[in-house]
């Protein structure tokens, strides 16, 4: 340290609260002579057996230790794998948090997500575009985007402040920090100090630290010469206290705080100028890219079974009714999953026991099937005209869906089910990013084993193996109609090739696939057809006598 103190922080997971300022009050200056801004390092306390709420809770710490070292008015939250890109990038920002109609009401301004380090075909949709171009884009017209969780700057306010509320009374009292020290009862405060909350709710509110506590309330957020910021960073700050800042609950609590504050009134802007703002790295080997996935449906799961589901929550706010329905369809995705899979099993079923998964439909029918197919045809195009999203880049995303439906979303429902109801908790992994010391796109081709692989190998196992039963029952016996073949080859086809960029990520550089993958593919395939075989749903079982039991009568 610089007071010359052993360094605290050698343990990454049982360590005191740290504070480290490098550059204070006086600063320095860079090579022009011109005075450069603060930099304090802070890592917040941490201790075995305590729930710490992963990047909820840092960024909490952080809020906290700036409040009090700084009490800086806007905030900018960025990744570590995020740098800047644009230097005018705040500035726009600020365009929006310092209007002096629209900033009142305005909670943060998200830019979208670029990323480095992809490779060029972009094989399991990286970038995103649909999801920040077009969804994103899209809710800035309502109430504005959701948190993503980076690439967002803030006004201070918002979240170490009383209730959030855009008609909050900007002529509320200020007290010093000897008022609060010495608590509220006895001190003869007049009719107008006693609105004023009690110490005791002041430390419910706000926290254990008294000059955390002066700071919310004091003239233009001053402290004391003598304030420590270190308890603000400790590991009990926030037990059984009502703090307001990055919600608790979710391993994606950039989503369900971005929920809590639109509900409350807020409303939140999305700044897309032309160099973009912001780069990071993206994981683009295919195991991380779906753990990645896997983390952020498995966050939306714990939204939707908690207190918090916008099916329910926040009704007595000011969320408008179609920012409601964008949050329900982010937190309720991952359950799309089951009928995902029935669909990608469903056509080599069809082809292994020759029937067909779709009966004879009326005329009417058929008019109206063909209008809805035309009608979402016809959204997209529009959606990806109006965005300036490529067909490339949608197909990818399409590809992509399908692929973390059957695998990612479909581990998250079962995980977040057992979190919720059973109390097992499930602890992800921070993602790897794209590295170029070992070569362009090393990491592209590297294989890592994760039980997220089964679920789409098996798929793709027996959609091949009923697309070859198919035709060769079809070359063998002959059909009576080769519209249904046709049909079934359509389907199975088309799971095919929606899974495609999966299993070429599968076979690697060297074309060869993990022996384990095979196996167990191989083998969930197997045990799947012969249960089918023998349950057989689709014929008509008639129970009863046969002929010899009832004779020539029968």
């Amino acid at each position: 340290m610089q007071d010359g103190t052993p360094w605290p922080g050698n343990n990454i997971r049982d360590h005191p609260g740290m504070i480290q300022v490098f550059l204070g009050h006086s600063g320095g200056l860079d090579t022009e002579g011109n005075e450069l801004p603060r930099l304090v390092y802070v890592s917040r306390e941490k201790r075995p057996g305590f729930q710490h709420h992963k990047k909820a809770g840092a960024m909490n710490s952080l809020v906290r230790v700036s409040a009090v070292l700084t009490n800086g008015p806007f905030l900018l939250n960025l990744d570590c794998d995020h740098y800047i890109n644009n230097s005018k990038a705040l500035r726009e920002a600020m365009c929006f948090l310092m209007d002096p109609n629209l900033g009142r009401t305005v909670c943060y301004v998200q830019f979208p997500q670029r990323f480095d380090g992809i490779d060029r075909n972009d094989r399991y949709a990286n970038r995103n575009t649909v999801f920040f171009d077009i969804n994103l884009r899209g809710l800035d017209g309502i109430q504005g985007p959701v948190y993503v969780g980076t690439g967002s700057s803030r006004s201070g306010g918002k979240d170490s402040k009383k209730k959030s509320s855009k008609h909050a009374d900007p002529t509320l009292p200020v007290f010093n920090l000897e008022d609060i020290e010495e608590g509220v009862e006895g001190t003869g405060f007049d009719d107008e100090k006693s609105l004023l909350m009690s110490q005791m709710t002041l430390e419910k509110r706000f926290g254990q630290s008294t000059v955390f506590v002066a700071s919310t309330l004091m003239e233009n957020g001053g402290v004391p010469e003598s304030a420590t910021p270190r308890v603000s960073s400790q590991r009990s700050y926030s037990c059984h206290q009502l703090w307001i800042g990055w919600i608790y609950g979710s391993v994606t609590e950039d989503i369900l705080t971005g929920f809590k504050m639109h509900a409350r009134g807020w409303r939140s802007i999305y700044c897309m100028p032309k160099r973009p703002a912001f780069k990071g790295s993206a994981p683009i080997n295919l195991s991380d890219r779906l753990n990645q996935v896997l983390r952020w449906a498995l966050g939306s799961v714990e939204i939707l079974l908690s207190r918090h589901c916008p099916i329910w929550y926040g009704y007595s706010g000011r969320l408008k009714w179609l920012e409601r329905f964008a949050y329900i369809n982010t937190t309720i995705y991952p359950i799309t999953a089951i009928p995902l899979l029935a669909y990608c099993t469903l056509p080599a079923v069809c082809l292994l026991t020759g029937k067909f998964i779709i009966p004879q439909i009326s005329n009417i029918a058929s008019i109206w099937f063909i209008s809805l197919f035309l009608s979402i045809f016809a959204t997209g195009i529009l959606e990806m005209r109006w965005s300036g999203v490529g067909i490339d880049e949608w197909w990818r995303n399409e590809q992509f869906w399908v692929i973390g439906g059957v695998s990612a979303h479909l581990f998250a429902v079962f995980q977040g089910l057992l979190k919720v109801l059973a109390g097992i908790d499930t602890n992800f992994t921070v993602t790897s990013k794209a590295s170029d010391e070992d070569g362009d796109f090393t990491e592209l081709y590297m294989f890592k084993w994760t039980t997220l692989l089964i679920p789409p190998t098996t798929l793709l196992i027996i959609n091949l193996v009923g697309v070859v039963a198919g035709i060769s029952y079809a070359i063998n016996s002959g059909y009576q109609s080769w519209g249904p073949l046709f049909g079934k080859l359509f389907f199975a086809f088309w799971v095919i090739i929606h899974l495609y960029p999966f299993l070429k990520g599968l076979m690697g550089r060297q074309n060869r696939t993990p022996t384990i993958v095979v196996v167990w593919a191989v083998l969930l395939a197997s045990i799947f057809s012969l249960l089918w075989v023998r349950v057989d749903p689709f014929t008509t079982k008639v129970t009863g006598p046969d002929v010899t039991q009832c004779g020539i009568n029968c």
